[in-house]
C-alpha cells in the first residue's frame, strides 16, 4: 500500500479527520487532554486516532518541555511534510509562495524569508528557552533540527532539507530563504541571534545554523 493510500485510509474515519483538522487549525503542539476535552472522547480513543495519524506520517508525536515534576507530556502537531492535497499548505506550496514574493517585490530571498519567519512568530508569547523555541519553530518547517549548545554558542544542524529538489537547482536562493526564516524566527523569539548558515549538499542535508544567546 502506498503512503498516499495509507494517509487516505487514516483520514477516512470522520472523527480521525476532525482530530487532524483540529491539529491543522491549532498550528501549535496539542496534547491528549486538550483533544479529549474538545471532542468529548476518552483518552484511549484519542490516542488510537493519533497513533493512526502518526503511522500515516500526517502528524508528529513529540515530548513537550518538562514543567515541574512528573512525566513530560506528549504533544502532537502537523507533520510539515504533509501534502496540500489534504487541505493544508504543503512544503512546496509554501516555497512557491515565497519565490513568487521574491519575483514580485524584487527583494533578496533572505528578506522574504525573514518576513515569513516573523509572521510565524506573530502574536506568540514570550518563551523561557529561546534555543528550544527556535529549534521547535524550525522543526515546524520540516528541517528536523538537532541542537548542540556550548555555553552561549548554539549550533543547530538541519538534518533534512524540505525543498531538496529546488535546492539542487538553485541552492543560493533556497539557502537564503532558509537563513531568512531563521533570522525572522530569532527576531520574534528574542534572546538568540543567528550568525550564519553553513550550507551542505541538499541531498545529504545537515546544513548548520550557527547562533548565539544574547543578554536579552
Amino acid at each position: 500500500m502506498t503512503s498516499l493510500q495509507v494517509q487516505a485510509r487514516a483520514l477516512g474515519d470522520p472523527t480521525r479527520h476532525e482530530v487532524f483538522r483540529y491539529l491543522v487549525d491549532a498550528d501549535r503542539p496539542v496534547d491528549v487532554a486538550e483533544l479529549t476535552d474538545h471532542f468529548g472522547l476518552n483518552h484511549n480513543a484519542i490516542r488510537q486516532h493519533l497513533a493512526k495519524l502518526v503511522d500515516a506520517a500526517l502528524v508528529i508525536e513529540e515530548t513537550a518541555p518538562r514543567a515541574g515534576r512528573g512525566r513530560p507530556r506528549l504533544v502532537y502537531r502537523l507533520d510539515p511534510a504533509t501534502e496540500s492535497r489534504w487541505g493544508v499548505t504543503g512544503p512546496y506550496e509554501r516555497l512557491s509562495l515565497w519565490l513568487a514574493e521574491v519575483v514580485r517585490t524584487g527583494e533578496r530571498p533572505v528578506e522574504v524569508g525573514r518576513r515569513a519567519g516573523r509572521r510565524q512568530r506573530l502574536g506568540s508569547s514570550d518563551v523561557a528557552d529561546p534555543v528550544h523555541e527556535l529549534s521547535d519553530q524550525m522543526a515546524r518547517h520540516g528541517f528536523e533540527p538537532a541542537v548542540r549548545q556550548r555555553g552561549a554558542t548554539v549550533d543547530i544542524t538541519l538534518q533534512t532539507c524540505p525543498f531538496v529538489s529546488t535546492a539542487l537547482a538553485d541552492p543560493d536562493t533556497v539557502c537564503e530563504l532558509h537563513l531568512g526564516i531563521a533570522y525572522g524566527l530569532a527576531d520574534g523569539i528574542g534572546g538568540i541571534e543567528v550568525d550564519e548558515l553553513v550550507p551542505k549538499d541538499p541531498r545529504r542535508a545537515h546544513c548548520r545554523l550557527r547562533c548565539h544567546l544574547t543578554s536579552e
